[in-house]
């Protein structure tokens, strides 16, 4: 953990989260439970009395906070329920399990946009037991008033995730790819020979609601990220606008993806291939996605490496990855006393509790607390090393997407046209949908 520190550090400048601070107050030291603005009393509740329902945020992680819901409840007594939102539903299963008589006790608020949605729902986390076990203050989220409204329970990366085995089968090398241009040099090749290597260079890059969020929320990143490096800043707010000076990078890469992979661009709207199969199961070298996504891969391909979005920006031989959190615990300031007490008891058990804490880590890959166990994610290790070798980290300004439901909805429509056909005219598209676009949402956003 020490060493993954470095990432944390360096991933986030002075006190920005990856989800849009509105400040950096709020002390972890001592004290009661307060709810803040939400007008709710302190949580005095008897945790033994109560019970927690934990929304989550991670489908992929589904069968392992199964595993640590029974074990806390045969530890304590304590009932503990987690339901799993579908891929690409969070917020509107969010909404409807909060109109229920019995609505979650946890759940994410990971953004800007979360924070002023659901903020007045949120317990006011300063000076509870969870926020005392934090390692960092760099991973929460507070509304403008200073509240906290929601803790970072796990930090990630993502970036192009790559077999070496397949590459060397190819002739080529890991070590060979540095910038966009080796990068396309070795996946044009492994593209081109498909048949006669049985393998090709990308896995599927699908559109649909369940990958999507890939290119429009992960892979947008690398224009709104360069644009930040540019001016020099860390965003710590929305901005009203955006240049789209970077938006022919992101093409390179969004163009290398869908060209040389195993399904045909104008496929990819309708979606139905299953990417991460096709990465396990050796069809393909190269894959877009993140650290989430080690567990599940480890032992089909244990010496994958992740590598930075190389895109054709200037120096970028200098980059890492793309280190930030959307996974922010809040809880219910609107549940029971008794509820609040045995939903932040069952927190502070799961950073703390050594067999829990292994299980939330080998399925989360990072867990930013004092005593939660190490982690042994590769891709985070990957992380660690180029941040070590002096590399920038790329930080999630995406996170910072105004009405990001909205904003994306466009981008996989104008993405859709483009894929279908990749003229000059339907680009321009997906470039309003990218810059007019963002404009558009945000004054929708704080109109």
């Amino acid at each position: 953990m020490k060493n993954l520190k470095k990432v944390l550090a360096l991933s986030m400048a002075g006190c920005m989260a990856a989800g849009a601070l509105a400040g950096c107050t709020g002390s972890t030291d001592g004290g009661t439970t307060s709810t803040g603005d939400s007008g709710s009393k302190a949580a005095t509740g008897d945790a033994s009395k109560g019970s927690v329902y934990w929304l989550n945020f991670k489908p992929e992680s589904d069968e392992v906070l199964q595993e640590v819901a029974k074990m806390y409840t045969d530890e304590t007594g304590t009932a503990v329920k987690v339901v799993t939102a579908a891929s690409g539903t969070y917020e509107q299963t969010l909404s409807s399990e909060m109109d229920k008589s019995e609505a979650p006790t946890l759940f994410v608020i990971g953004n800007s946009a979360g924070v002023k949605q659901w903020g007045s729902y949120a317990l006011d986390l300063k000076d509870t037991d969870i926020a005392k076990e934090l390692n960092t203050d760099a991973y929460n989220l507070y509304d403008a008033d200073g509240k906290l409204v929601s803790i970072g329970y796990c930090y990630e990366a993502y970036g192009i995730i790559v077999n070496p085995d397949l590459l060397e089968q190819a002739g080529h090398k890991l070590e060979d790819i540095k910038n966009f241009d080796t990068l396309k040099t070795v996946v044009e090749d492994i593209h081109k020979r498909a048949s006669e290597l049985g393998f090709d260079a990308f896995t599927s890059c699908d559109m649909d609601d369940s990958s999507s969020w890939r290119f429009t929320g992960h892979m947008a990143n690398l224009e709104y990220f360069y644009e930040e490096k540019k001016a020099g800043t860390t965003w710590t707010e929305c901005p009203a606008t955006i240049t789209g000076e970077y938006l022919p990078n992101y093409k390179n890469l969004f163009d290398l993806c869908i060209n040389n992979s195993i399904s045909d661009p104008t496929e990819l709207a309708t979606g139905g291939h299953d990417a991460s199969t096709q990465f396990k199961t050796k069809k393909a070298a190269f894959t877009v996605q993140g650290s989430w996504e080690y567990g599940g891969m480890k032992d089909d391909i244990p010496n994958a490496a992740m590598i930075p979005y190389y895109c054709g920006v200037d120096g970028e031989e200098k980059a890492g990855l793309n280190c930030g959190t959307e996974n922010c615990w809040a809880v219910n300031s609107k549940a029971s006393e008794d509820d609040q007490a045995a939903t932040l008891a069952f927190m502070k058990w799961c950073v703390t509790n050594e067999a829990a804490s292994k299980k939330l880590v080998d399925t989360f890959g990072v867990m930013p607390y004092k005593n939660a166990a190490e982690s042994s994610n590769a891709f985070l290790k990957n992380a660690n090393d180029y941040t070590a070798a002096g590399n920038y980290v790329m930080d999630w300004a995406t996170n910072y997407q105004p009405n990001v439901n909205e904003y994306r909805a466009q981008l996989v429509s104008a993405l859709n046209t483009y894929c279908a056909d990749q003229s000059d005219a339907n680009w321009e598209q997906v470039k309003a949908a990218f810059v007019d676009g963002w404009a558009t949402q945000y004054a929708a956003a704080n109109s």
